[in-house]
């Protein structure tokens, strides 16, 4: 690994790392020399590391100001960026000022110490980086040489890209700034193409996930039986730590507080709960409090759980995306998960699962009969079976032809006569 200094290649080192991820190869070598870069790629790719290393590397040691801001649009993530990012300054023999601004913290108390002196680096969400620096005029900002926008996408769902606009316009014109983003939504480059030129552009492909070691099972559902199944489903499976993922923040409520009814250890995250008590709960389900966890798409990366041994998509998500990120938090670090979810035999969801498995994703069907998880046929399979036994031929029933003159109520008759024929057709072929 080319690492510029001593310090920082002892961090990684401690880490773990032997050699750079796909995404580190390509950032590295280029963010070292303050080009504005857009990088997409999905998590746990290593891009946290890909440009915490060069802005490193860039540190000024000795200057006393704002060089550096990270907006992050969680407090989970801006949490694991800071922890990452203060595991490399430890092994420095200079003191490098790192700080965390997000939501839930002592505003006085950071208010007063920013007065006195500033940090080096800024790892913070919009809306806490934005407070400091405008409403209160105590972050200098606008002093910062690099700016790294993360989960740009996110940002953009959730709403807080006009405060990282804001944030933006407050730096200097020759500011490099770094984006990295799982996609690159149409509504985000317009920001980009504001405040980034000539960008160098890196895309890492997302490993298949079919290569991880995840078993992606697929149980068939009635929009009216969604609960019930996965009633029956938290029966059969009795997960280390479950996280039942949700389209909604209010059927995350409502399935919580279910499960909640019934007995179980639940808890649950989505974007509207408080910072504080956000941080008491991650704090809770760290120290193996809680079996399942109810959460929202946002929190599928914005949360960092040990030991998922099931993810359970009680919807399927609306973007290709998210099931990847929701089924990327379990098999991880080498040990085995199980991704299940409900689906409806509708044409949406037929169409999404033709989706994944042209994406390589290996799909098991499975049904829940006698507390179990049962092999279920392949849904071609069905499908293609269920047009043999629909496709009835009139010619291939006994059926004596009358007159065109009939009596009175004979077509009620022949119609009935014909529904008997066409079913034992179906029977016959169904053998």
């Amino acid at each position: 690994m080319n690492i510029n200094k001593d310090y920082i290649l002892k961090a990684v080192k401690k880490l773990g790392f032997n050699k750079f991820t796909e995404v580190q190869e390509k950032v590295i070598p280029v963010a070292r020399k303050r080009t504005d870069i857009i990088g997409c790629s999905q998590t746990g790719s290593g891009k946290t590391h890909a440009f915490l290393i060069p802005i490193f590397e860039n540190l000024d040691l000795i200057e006393k100001d704002v060089q550096v801001v990270i907006c992050s649009p969680t407090r989970e993530l801006a949490n694991q960026i800071y922890k990452n990012a203060k595991q490399i300054a430890e092994e420095s023999e200079t003191f490098i000022d790192i700080r965390k601004y997000t939501g839930g913290s002592n505003r006085t108390k950071e208010v007063e110490r920013l007065k006195k002196s500033q940090p080096a680096i800024v790892i913070g969400t919009p809306g806490k980086i934005k407070d400091l620096a405008v409403k209160e005029n105590v972050l200098n900002i606008y002093k910062a040489d690099t700016f790294v926008v993360d989960e740009a996408d996110m940002a953009l769902e959730i709403g807080f890209l006009e405060d990282i606009d804001t944030i933006a316009g407050l730096m200097k014109d020759e500011l490099q700034m770094m984006v990295f983003s799982a996609t690159i939504p149409e509504k985000l480059k317009p920001f980009l193409r504001k405040y980034m030129n000539n960008p160098y552009e890196v895309y890492i492909k997302p490993r298949e996930l079919s290569s991880l070691n995840i078993e992606h099972i697929f149980l068939p559902i009635k929009s009216s039986e969604r609960y019930t199944v996965l009633e029956r489903l938290v029966g059969v499976i009795n997960p280390y730590v479950a996280i039942i993922f949700c389209n909604t923040k209010e059927v995350v409520e409502e399935l919580g507080s279910k499960l909640y009814a019934k007995g179980l250890k639940v808890t649950k995250i989505h974007g509207n709960i408080p910072p504080r008590e956000r941080k008491r709960v991650m704090e809770r389900i760290n120290k193996g409090e809680f079996q399942y966890v109810v959460a929202s798409d946002i929190a599928s990366r914005g949360i960092d759980i040990d030991g998922v041994s099931h993810v359970i998509n009680y919807e399927l998500p609306k973007d290709m995306e998210f099931y990847i990120h929701r089924s990327g938090r379990t098999g991880r670090a080498n040990y085995t998960g199980m991704a299940i979810s409900l689906y409806s035999t509708n044409a949406n969801d037929g169409n999404y699962i033709d989706f994944l498995e042209n994406k390589g994703i290996k799909i098991v069907y499975k049904d829940i009969k006698n507390d179990e998880l049962v092999d279920r046929r392949e849904r071609k399979e069905r499908i293609k079976r269920e047009h043999v036994t629909a496709g009835f031929d009139k010619n291939t029933v006994n059926v004596k032809k009358k007159n065109k003159k009939v009596k009175p109520g004979y077509k009620k008759r022949y119609h009935s006569k014909l529904q008997r024929e066409k079913m034992k057709s179906i029977r016959k072929r169904g053998k």
